[in-house]
Order: structure tokens, then C-alpha cells, then sequence
């Protein structure tokens, strides 16, 4: 007996941000699945797919971020749950698309009797029946090692540098806001055809999650600068590279990012701060009370389209970004 199997691909989302998965359903011209989460009454999540999975392709798209009606941690094992469930309903492959990467930062023993939580995680989606995993911008590239299968690591650059190409004058400046992150500052630099400065900076010894910025390398006086960033969480660093960059004689600052997560104060700091405009893209779900008059919001539903596909199609996903996402 000779059977002619055709690939399925099969699109599911969690509660965290479906407004970004139905715009990478709607690239792909796709129609989203149902997932059948239910809450029970003390808090667990339960996941029942509503349409028949096995030997399918499966995606399921989860950010991990709060929202008004859960945490990062419910988003998390949300994400698993639904993982799971398409391993026991006999999938043939699941592919983890984490717009937002959940604990990203942990990433590392940065003190004795840490937790390294950002392999835990990837253990926790392997463990799950997750085959590959599909993220983009995480905060540091050796997250791409803690996952035992492939990993598409994507980048925003395309998006926010067609935005910035068409929106910023020739002669300004892309600004790190750090020294570790120059390295995605001179690929921003070079498309744009711009110069590079970074921040120094150090971290407070007393006050968690507060940064101090000591001074400006390179010319941004008289210059508009550019801050390329992976997220904002508390905005402690982007405000306080602000001040100093004003100091130095920025004539204007722009602060672009990938991840917008503005915890806590992070909405007034950025009201408050001497910023012409904050791009930032849909990774994570921005409700109305996060939004304010200068923030744009680019959509990287097209990008993750572009990748699904290729996955989905076993064809190269480092071509769409002529292998500048390899980082």
C-alpha cells in the first residue's frame, strides 16, 4: 500500500496577544484555530484543540507578557499546556513561537545561588513536545543554545529601519545603550548609513532595576540620536541615556525598541522624558493605558509570517534577512 500524505499547518494562539497572531494568520492567509482554553474555577487552564491535529504542522504563538487577565507566569504555562496538548493529540510537528521570550534576562549566574531561568524555560517547551522554537530579538543570543532542537531566532530590524529610513534625517546618530549592545547598534548604523555612539553606563548598587549612565563615546552633538534597544521594561535605562545624550548636545532623541514592556513607572518616565517619538513593536500587547501620543507601534506580523512559512515550507530562514538575524 503506497500513501500520499500533504502537510497541514495548523495555527493556534494563546490569551496573551491574539491580535498579533490573527495579523500572522491573516499573512499567511491562514484561518486561527481554535484552542478551547477554559479557566477552572481555582486557576488551572485547560486547552481542548477544536479541530483534529494529528500528523498536522503546528504552531502556536504565545507571548509571554501580562495582560490585564494574567501574568507572565500564566502565560507561560499556558503556552505549555497547549504545547502538550498537541503532542498528546498526535501532531507531527510543534513548532514554540514566543513573540516575547519569557525571562529572557535570567540568562546567566550573574550572583552565587541564581537560577539560570531562561534555560529552564526552554527545558520546560522541549520537555512539553515543542520540536523548534521561533522568537525574535531575545535579549542575548546564547538563549539560542538552552533549546535542544532548532531555533529561528528572528529580528524586528527590518521593520523599525524602514520606519526609521523614512522618518529620521541623513547625518543622525544610532546610539547603544550600552557598550554590550554596539554590535546590534553598527547593523542598525550600516543599513541606515549612519554613525554609531554608545552609552556608558553601570548599574546601581542600591536601587534594583535603576541604572546609571556615565557618559556618552561618540559624536552626537548638534545630531538627532537614535537608541536601538531589545525592550523597555521600567525605562530606567532609556530615560537616563536620554539625559545624557541631551547633555552631550543630542538636539533630539528617539528611542526604538523591539519589546515593549513597560512595567511599573515606565509610562510616566517616558511621558515625562525629553523623547520625540517611542517605536516599538506588537510583540507584546500594549492596552490602552500604555499608550501615549508619541508612541508608535510597528507590526511584526509579516516578518513572523515570512519565517512560519519557511519553517512550514523546510526552506531557509536566515535568507529573509540576508542572515542578519544571526546574532
Amino acid at each position: 500500500m503506497e500513501l500520499v500524505t500533504k502537510k497541514r499547518l495548523h495555527l493556534f494562539s494563546g490569551r496573551a496577544n491574539p491580535r498579533l497572531a490573527t495579523e500572522i494568520a491573516d499573512h499567511l492567509g491562514v484561518t486561527l484555530g481554535d484552542p478551547g482554553l477554559i479557566d477552572f474555577a481555582n486557576g488551572e487552564i485547560k486547552c481542548r484543540f477544536q479541530e483534529s491535529v494529528r500528523g498536522g504542522d503546528v504552531f502556536i504563538i504565545q507571548s509571554h507578557a501580562a495582560t490585564e487577565d494574567m501574568s507572565v507566569n500564566d502565560a507561560i504555562m499556558e503556552h505549555l499546556i497547549m504545547i502538550d496538548a498537541a503532542r498528546r493529540a498526535s501532531a507531527k510537528r510543534i513548532t514554540a513561537v514566543a513573540p516575547f521570550y519569557g525571562y529572557a534576562r535570567q540568562d546567566r549566574k550573574a550572583a552565587g545561588r541564581e537560577p539560570i531561568t531562561a534555560r529552564l524555560l526552554a527545558d520546560l517547551m522541549f520537555s512539553a513536545g515543542a520540536e523548534r522554537l521561533v522568537s525574535i530579538d531575545l535579549h542575548s543570543g546564547q538563549i539560542q543554545g538552552f533549546f535542544n532542537g532548532p531555533v529561528d531566532h528572528l529580528t524586528a530590524a527590518p521593520v523599525i529601519i524602514d520606519y526609521l529610513a523614512n522618518t529620521v534625517p541623513k547625518g543622525s546618530v544610532i546610539v547603544s545603550p550600552d557598550t554590550g549592545r554596539v554590535k546590534v547598534a553598527e547593523r542598525y548604523a550600516k543599513r541606515l548609513d549612519m554613525e554609531v555612539a554608545s552609552i556608558y553606563k553601570r548599574r546601581s548598587l542600591e536601587t534594583a532595576n535603576e541604572v546609571e549612565a556615565l557618559g556618552v563615546m561618540g559624536d552626537v552633538e548638534g545630531r538627532v540620536c537614535v537608541i536601538i534597544d531589545d525592550m523597555i521594561d521600567t525605562a530606567g535605562t532609556i530615560c537616563s541615556a536620554v539625559d545624557t545624550l541631551l547633555e552631550a548636545g543630542a538636539t533630539e532623541v528617539i528611542a526604538a525598541t523591539t519589546h515593549a514592556v513597560l512595567s511599573g513607572p515606565a509610562v510616566d518616565r517616558l511621558k515625562n522624558a525629553a523623547l520625540s517619538k517611542v517605536v516599538v513593536t506588537n510583540t507584546v500587547p500594549l492596552p490602552a493605558d500604555k499608550q501615549f501620543d508619541n508612541l508608535q507601534v510597528l507590526s511584526v506580523a509579516g516578518v513572523f509570517a515570512d519565517a512560519l512559512e519557511s519553517v512550514f515550507e523546510d526552506t531557509s530562514v536566515s535568507e529573509i534577512f540576508d542572515g542578519e538575524n544571526l546574532h
